[in-house]
């Protein structure tokens, strides 16, 4: 734990959880942080641009443990914004193998978060699919109510994703099943008004993640880890709630290694009440009613609170998102596990990534 030294210098202790090692099937990570998925909306066609290979370069270089890179379309009406990286065809391969070559190179372990935006695509020239044709708002276009044949080609789109994912060298694959996204839009009662096998029940609605899953899940290596991104509350009567939230997960959890724990993002009229660590309760119950292994997300800002949630078995792995943008090199400025001053970064600082070759 975090105790005063000499001259009042702040030192940290090699017992503290934040810095110890997670295993993931055949993953071990060097500590529990996690980079979660951000959109920078900096590809051109999809295509991973040097801003992609500076910004996860720096996140490798900040020994985070984990990173996840952002939502990668799997088609292109799968993107969010235009600018938001795909992986839908074989020429986009070469890019993203590049950010794990450099990612792995310094020692981080790198995943990739696959999705399809849903309704919730922004590029007014794409068909904007949708379990109902329900728009998000008066901004977004409506979107069309997808058939059998749409639902069996994303579902193939996903599936292809993960193929070109493997060949880029992608250690870990995230699904992207929050934040009002097309998998959340099918698991969400607000979003999805279907009356065939799709739509009406719990386990109607989480059927079009199972065939996804089990899709991506057919070319995965047996010992390949798996992770689904979760909204845990819609915070809207009638939607996910998290109650909902833990029947589906048991509907599902046997499929994934891991859940990250989100909330969110389907309906314009949500009111959430953000305070530092809000989603953290989410991450808890899942953990403790389904028996799954959870990363939690969500205004973490300091390693002090990442060690609170670690030390009390609140979650498995800790995503701290905003404040790697800031300073990809906080978790070095921490200390890392080490005993040592946290003022020393002001004179240079030990990093292993220093010596290889």
């Amino acid at each position: 734990m975090r105790h005063k030294g000499v001259e009042g210098a702040v030192f940290c202790s090699r017992e503290m959880k934040t810095f110890s090692s997670y295993k993931i099937k055949d993953l071990v990570l060097k500590n529990r942080v996690v980079m979660p998925p951000m959109c920078m909306n900096m590809a051109e066609d999809g295509h991973p641009t040097d801003f992609h290979y500076i910004h996860y370069g720096n996140a490798a270089l900040g020994e985070i443990g984990l990173i996840i890179v952002e939502a990668t379309g799997v088609t292109p009406e799968g993107r969010i914004l235009e600018r938001d990286l795909g992986i839908w065809k074989d020429d986009q391969i070469p890019g993203h193998r590049k950010i794990v070559e450099l990612s792995k190179k310094y020692g981080s372990h790198i995943g990739v978060q696959l999705g399809h935006a849903g309704r919730k695509c922004g590029i007014s020239s794409l068909t904007t699919l949708a379990p109902s044709a329900i728009a998000f708002n008066e901004d977004y276009k409506l979107p069309k109510e997808m058939d059998l044949e749409d639902i069996k080609r994303i579902v193939e789109a996903f599936k292809a994703a993960a193929v070109r994912s493997l060949e880029a060298g992608y250690e870990l694959i995230e699904l992207h099943g929050a934040h009002g996204y097309l998998i959340h839009e099918f698991l969400s009662p607000l979003s999805n008004h279907r009356t065939d096998a799709y739509g009406g029940s719990t386990e109607n609605r989480v059927r079009f993640l199972k065939e996804v899953t089990k899709a991506v899940k057919s070319v995965l290596p047996e010992n390949f880890p798996l992770i689904l991104r979760v909204s845990a509350a819609d915070y809207v009567e009638g939607g996910i709630d998290i109650e909902e939230m833990v029947k589906i997960i048991h509907l599902v959890k046997e499929d994934f290694d891991m859940i990250h724990v989100s909330s969110g993002g389907l309906h314009v009229n949500q009111k959430i009440n953000v305070y530092p660590g809000y989603q953290v309760k989410f991450s808890e119950i899942l953990k403790k009613e389904c028996g799954v292994e959870t990363i939690t997300v969500g205004m973490i800002t300091e390693v002090d609170q990442v060690e609170e949630i670690l030390q009390n078995e609140r979650a498995d792995l800790v995503a701290l998102g905003r404040v790697l943008l800031r300073d990809p090199f906080v978790l070095i400025k921490e200390g890392r596990g080490h005993v040592t001053p946290l003022f020393a970064y002001k004179r240079g600082f030990h990093v292993d990534w220093a010596h290889r070759k």
